[in-house]
């Protein structure tokens, strides 16, 4: 697997960039860019946004790799039509709200699970 780094120097190779003008472009001096392509330590929040918006990078890609697939399948949830409308709705609402709606879903899955 490539590291961090690594991927930074293929980005600016591929782009045909000095490491002076791909360090203005993501916002780093370019010793900290050097630094950076050597691992000697990661990027920035702010460093891997603004490769994003200039070079459309795939953060999945950047971020993990070989990894990503180990962490996807962990964390996939498939929701439905119904359900993903729900949870839009609830984001909308306030903390106060939100624990109301818990309280009753509590409510409703105690009696579904007497039921059974």
């Amino acid at each position: 697997m490539k590291s961090i780094g690594e991927k930074l120097k293929q980005i600016r190779k591929l782009n045909k960039l000095s490491q002076t003008e791909f360090s203005q472009m993501i916002g780093v001096s370019q010793g900290a860019l050097s630094e950076l392509e050597k691992d000697k330590y990661k990027p920035s929040v702010d460093t891997v946004i603004a490769l994003k918006i200039n070079f459309d990078i795939d953060l999945d890609w950047f971020m993990f790799e070989d990894d990503l697939n180990k962490v996807t399948e962990i964390f996939s949830v498939q929701v439905d039509e119904f359900e993903s409308k729900f949870i839009s709705d609830l984001r909308k609402l306030n903390l106060k709200d939100k624990q109301e709606l818990e309280g009753i879903l509590n409510l409703k899955l105690n009696s579904y699970s007497r039921e059974f």
